[in-house]
């Protein structure tokens, strides 16, 4: 009797275990790195647009600091023309990456004080007739000037739009299918307050992150 009493224990020890190491291993941690922005390697993975695709005059560039700590976006003056725009998006990635464990988006930046546009692109929920490009999700950041700043954005504050203007319907990001993102600034617009308008910028971005705080 002892003995089996002996092996029933370690077999329910065992199992405690097991079941112990299956629950952490499937539960996330509480921040994700999405994109470092410390080598020439990172610009592989990003590629400009601006106004001047239809027609416009703005202009920008990237380039990797030479301290290796973070990738800079700038235009020249005159860069962003009237309603002009400028910005810089992420190639897709290889298949998808899921944030469904997430809840915020963290950017580390540094700027010039004017509002930007974080935007996050989704695998299309349904690919109706005329309309097969990939859903995308907006939210404005400010960026203070000159000194180094962690944007925090709530997943739930990331708005669907259309080319730009916000979708007035009811939709849910799907938060498993993160097809790419990208930085981006406007012209006009933007959060009260911020600089705005024609004229030069210069945006630093050190990382991307995903939080979860819950």
């Amino acid at each position: 009797m002892s003995r089996f009493r002996s092996l029933w224990k370690a077999s329910l020890d065992a199992t405690k275990k097991a079941l112990t190491w299956n629950v952490e291993d499937l539960m996330p941690p509480t921040e994700r790195l999405i994109f470092n922005f410390n080598s020439r390697e990172e610009l592989k993975k990003w590629h400009l647009y601006s106004d001047s695709e239809y027609g416009g005059s703005s202009s920008a560039s990237l380039e990797i600091m030479d301290e290796g700590n973070g990738l800079k976006a700038e235009g020249s003056k005159w860069n962003i023309s009237r309603s002009g725009f400028c910005g810089m998006r992420s190639k897709k990635f290889d298949g998808f990456i899921d944030l469904d464990a997430y809840d915020t988006i963290a950017l580390k930046l540094k700027g010039d004080g004017r509002s930007y546009i974080s935007t996050i692109y989704t695998e299309n929920w349904v690919n109706s007739p005329g309309q097969m490009e990939d859903n995308s999700w907006q939210a404005f950041v400010f960026v203070p000037k000159d000194n180094w700043y962690i944007a925090r954005i709530p997943l739930a504050r990331y708005l669907p739009t259309w080319r730009g203007n916000v979708i007035d319907a009811s939709m849910e990001m799907n938060q498993s299918r993160i097809l790419g993102m990208s930085l981006s600034v406007n012209a006009g617009g933007g959060i009260p307050g911020a600089r705005s308008g024609p004229g030069d910028f210069k945006v630093e971005l050190d990382w991307i992150k995903a939080f979860r705080t819950q």
